[in-house]
């Protein structure tokens, strides 16, 4: 069953146009520079600017300039109407999802897959929805998980309501997210493993780190720690700080839109290839379905609390918290050289949103005794859970490692 609906997205809307025109635009405008060589490039493209000058000065300049804006045009119509194709595209039903909440505390809630397996408590980021866990039914993980023999459990962020918009992130660890791993135990009388995906990697990694002895095992999944170890990585962070204190007042939270605003930072290009893609595809097919269910779960985004978007915008990515041994819950600092239980992480090779640098300084961290396994799938953030190749990479070597842990 599917549902009919307009969407205002990709989000911001305004933003990715904005984009897409400036590239055109600059396309045309450095043409000049590109045929008489004093277009600036990078060292280690001296070799490809030079066969590209070369082969310029053989076109004659008008033409050159047509065939370049005709270019221009026709890549910016086909994004348009990838646009229009998935703002127009049917939303798909969720009731096939095999989770069933079993406990709810504000917008919280906790959902179980059941089945006689080995407990597997999986914590998303607050920024996106926790359904990038469970996707489709063809690329859900913890419907595959479910199948080959363990009892996933997943925590449901929501949105903030008003209790949540007081809340940091110790009263996401200590007083929810606790509070769910109480209600796992209880459910199961067995030691979970906890499994952590990028920022909800960071949460789980702080629960663990206070009780250890209730677990199994713990897994970051793109999990970020040194936000500095390579160079800017958020180049939109610097240009948010000092407006920061009032867009939270303004919004009372870090809006959707700011956030979508700064991932897009990490490659402006990304929607524009992204939708002319979209557009090349057979609208009612498994991949056209599969994108609209992604692009959904990107655009469908959670704002954060203010003391959350504080601590994580100023003292992570600001300050680099975490790496420097200064990111404190509840008045103790994370460590993880104090994990003294097994630990699995994958950090995925291509990842623009939290480079394997950042992810190595968490695994570097690690007492070597207790890193039991690292895994380096070829893809990239969302791919490494959702790609075609996401069983491989992912899905599969988890399922191994998890089987062999200690309830």
């Amino acid at each position: 069953m599917t549902q009919t609906t307009t969407r205002m997205g990709p989000r911001p809307l305004s933003l990715h146009l904005s984009t897409a025109m400036a590239s055109m635009m600059s396309s045309l405008a450095a043409l000049p520079s590109a045929q008489n060589g004093s277009l600036p490039w990078q060292p280690e493209l001296t070799k490809e600017a030079a066969d590209l000058k070369a082969s310029l000065g053989q076109a004659e300049p008008t033409a050159l300039f047509q065939a370049v804006a005709g270019e221009c045009q026709a890549r910016l119509t086909t994004m348009l109407a990838g646009v229009q194709a998935y703002q127009n595209a049917p939303r798909a039903d969720r009731a096939w999802v095999v989770g069933q909440e079993i406990w709810r505390q504000g917008t919280t809630r906790l959902l179980d897959y059941g089945g006689d397996g080995r407990p597997v408590l999986f914590v998303p980021s607050l920024v996106n929805g926790a359904q990038v866990l469970d996707l489709t039914p063809d690329r859900g993980m913890l419907g595959w998980l479910r199948q080959n023999g363990h009892r996933p459990f997943l925590v449901d962020w929501g949105a903030p309501g008003e209790g949540e918009l007081e809340f940091s992130l110790t009263d996401y660890i200590c007083r929810r997210l606790s509070a769910v791993l109480d209600t796992v135990i209880a459910a199961t009388t067995q030691r979970p493993a906890l499994v952590g995906y990028c920022m909800g990697g960071n949460l789980a990694l702080a629960l663990a780190q206070r009780r250890q002895v209730e677990l199994s095992g713990l897994a970051l999944l793109a999990t970020p720690w040194d936000f500095h170890g390579d160079g800017q990585q958020w180049p939109a962070i610097a240009t948010l700080t000092p407006g920061l204190e009032d867009i939270l007042k303004g919004f009372g939270a870090l809006p959707v839109d700011v956030m979508q605003a700064m991932f897009a930072a990490l490659d402006p290009g990304l929607a524009q290839r992204k939708f002319r893609h979209f557009a090349s595809l057979d609208q009612l097919g498994v991949e056209a379905a599969h994108f609209v269910a992604l692009e959904d779960w990107v655009n469908d985004g959670v704002p954060l609390a203010p003391h959350v978007a504080r601590d994580c915008l100023l003292g992570w990515y600001g300050n680099n918290d975490t790496a420097r041994g200064q990111w404190m819950i509840d008045d103790r600092a994370v460590d993880p050289s104090a994990l003294t239980l097994p630990v699995f992480l994958a950090i995925p090779e291509n990842d623009r949103i939290v480079p394997s640098a950042s992810a190595q300084a968490l695994a570097d961290a690690i007492p070597p005794t207790h890193l039991a396994q690292v895994i380096r799938p070829k893809a990239g953030h969302i791919g490494m859970v959702v790609g075609r190749r996401g069983k491989i990479g992912l899905w599969q070597p988890l399922s191994d490692w998890l089987e062999k842990l200690d309830l």
